[in-house]
């Protein structure tokens, strides 16, 4: 039983990286799957496509690629879509509002495919999964039901030492929470070719006192490290929100949230 678009969407924007148009569409499936075409190329949305986190998750195949994929893929997560074929015409996912609140949007106004009665199947993990080295930890242990907590220590007056639990009562301010990054620091990434998209609507700018942009709820850019856990560990096959499991997460990123992921894939196990 697998949940997919009633049918056929598409979207077009521009990348947070390279700044050029790429038209998504989106395809109904009942492969089970979510599938990636480009350039030919065929490839699932699995974290062992993973061929690069600099930056952000970039999935891929020989010499074809999608890259800034976790935003949509945490999309999909929430709106429990687990078969879908996504084509290409770029390399580079649109960075649309730099959260997953228009993706979501997409697929809400398209209409989601359910079969009667469905329910999704509920997973937990056979032993702990973690990751530890410094000042950096990610921690997944069997729960009576999900817990995400995400904790973080930049250099930056309101995000010190800062933490945000996931609240499953009220989604949207993960789904709406936007990529950040250091603005001073804006400038010098644009110099080697990347952040050629950023605008002050699609990213929250940390400045030495504030932000560049009215924020749309309080510690937006920790929520934003909780959508990206989310998308991250939906490389695994298994959609994280329906974990029965305690998320622990400190100073972490893309490359750990994925190198957890590998492990959580091993470890995984059905809730009967």
């Amino acid at each position: 039983m697998t949940v997919t678009l009633k049918k056929e969407t598409q979207i077009t924007g521009n990348g947070l990286m390279k700044n050029k148009p790429c038209t998504v569409k989106f395809f109904p499936s009942d492969t089970g799957k979510i599938r990636y075409f480009v350039s030919g190329e065929e490839f699932t949305a699995d974290v062992d496509n993973v061929i690069s986190t600099e930056h952000c998750v970039v999935l891929g195949k020989n010499k074809a690629k999608a890259m800034l994929t976790e935003h949509l893929t945490a999309a999909l997560a929430f709106c429990g879509i687990d078969s879908i074929d996504i084509c290409m015409d770029e390399m580079e996912v649109p960075a649309l509002d730099g959260s997953s609140k228009q993706w979501v949007e997409l697929f809400k106004e398209t209409g989601i495919e359910k079969p009667l009665l469905y329910k999704p199947k509920q997973y937990t993990v056979s032993e702990p999964v973690y990751y530890l080295n410094g000042k950096t930890s990610l921690v997944i242990l069997p729960d009576d039901e999900l817990f995400i907590s995400y904790a973080v220590n930049y250099n930056h007056p309101e995000l010190t030492r800062r933490w945000v639990n996931y609240n499953p009562k009220n989604p949207e301010e993960i789904i709406e929470a936007r990529t950040f990054g250091f603005y001073k620091d804006l400038r010098k990434f644009q110099m080697f070719g990347f952040a050629q998209g950023v605008t002050i609507e699609n990213t929250v700018g940390l400045k030495d006192e504030g932000y560049t942009t009215e924020l749309r709820s309080e510690m937006e850019p920790i929520k934003h490290k909780i959508l990206d856990l989310i998308g991250d560990l939906y490389l695994t096959g298994i959609n994280p929100l329906n974990l029965k499991c305690r998320i622990l997460a400190k100073e972490a990123g893309h490359a750990v949230h994925l190198k957890v992921a590998k492990k959580l894939k091993e470890k995984l196990i059905e809730i009967k």
